[in-house]
């Protein structure tokens, strides 16, 4: 039977959440619902629940799947039609690779992505900011919190305005600047995730304020039991230090029941890979391109 696919729909997130919470390894940062929401669009993102499993999909530039989301150690991958149908797949966590390989043999072919490669880090390294490797990053803080009087508080669905309305001075400067077909892609699927934050499950996030004017926030997502993503993160940059300052207090603040944080890939861009690992990943979370015949 061929897979029947639909656009991602926020009706179908509980749907999607248990075959995600499901799987064996859901520490990828690109298979938290949020996320498929939030750049839907961009990619023309769709789904089709098949046995168990979601597949999905990104038809924008060209079509090609994602790593199915379920319980993978249940399934009869051999026996699977709608693998073969598919043929190539992109972003498969390494748990999955693996698995793959043992049940494909030779008719898999797996290569690293390293620009989909997840940077995950300790949330007690990020809290405290210890030591010689994250004394830039600490001093940067301790700058911000002397020089502003500042006010931090978590981010609730009521103040989601605020927030859209310093994503759009955010964005406004950057084009005028720094003008960035990702930056105008990317400012879309934020919009997307806001304008719905009430409506999306399990989002979590923090907001700094100077001057009752919000100045920096983060939008979160718990992954697992041990890891929390942070999906966008933006600041006003004419206030310095303000990057280390929402990135130390959000985790101070919300997420200290969690041991890990998943900030995402860099996409191959070179200058936010350095920006990156200057913050010093306890891992990287391997992902691949697989091709079956």
């Amino acid at each position: 039977m061929a897979l029947e696919f639909e656009p991602i729909s926020l009706a179908r997130q509980d749907e999607y959440h248990t075959a995600l919470f499901s799987c064996p390894d859901r520490a990828s940062s690109d298979y938290a619902f949020a996320n498929i929401w939030g750049w839907a669009e961009h990619y023309g993102m769709e789904w089709a629940f098949h046995h168990n499993l979601v597949f999905l999909r990104q038809t924008k530039p060209e079509v090609v799947c994602w790593a199915p989301v379920g319980p993978w150690n249940d399934y009869d991958w051999k026996g699977c039609k709608a693998m073969v149908e598919a043929g190539k797949f992109t972003r498969v966590p390494e748990y999955l690779a693996n698995l793959w390989k043992e049940q494909y043999g030779e008719r898999i072919e797996l290569t690293e992505n390293r620009g989909h490669f997840d940077y995950v880090y300790s949330v007690e390294d990020l809290t405290n900011l210890k030591g010689n490797k994250f004394h830039k990053k600490k001093n940067l803080l301790n700058q911000f919190v002397k020089k502003y009087e500042s006010d931090y508080h978590h981010l609730e669905p009521e103040c989601v305005e605020e927030v859209l309305a310093m994503q759009a001075d955010w964005i406004a400067w950057y084009e005028e600047n720094n003008p960035s077909e990702a930056l105008v892609a990317e400012n879309k699927a934020i919009q997307r995730v806001l304008h719905d934050f009430d409506r999306i499950g399990g989002l979590l996030g923090g907001a700094i304020r100077i001057d009752g004017r919000v100045v920096a926030y983060t939008v979160a997502e718990a992954l697992d039991d041990e890891t929390v993503v942070i999906h966008f993160e933006k600041g006003n940059i004419h206030f310095k230090g303000v990057y280390q300052a929402i990135n130390q207090m959000f985790l101070k603040h919300g997420a200290q029941d969690f041991k890990y944080v998943n900030r995402e890939q860099d996409l191959g861009d070179e200058g936010l890979r350095k920006a990156k690992l200057s913050y010093n990943p306890a891992f990287l979370l391997k992902k691949y391109e697989a091709s079956l015949t």
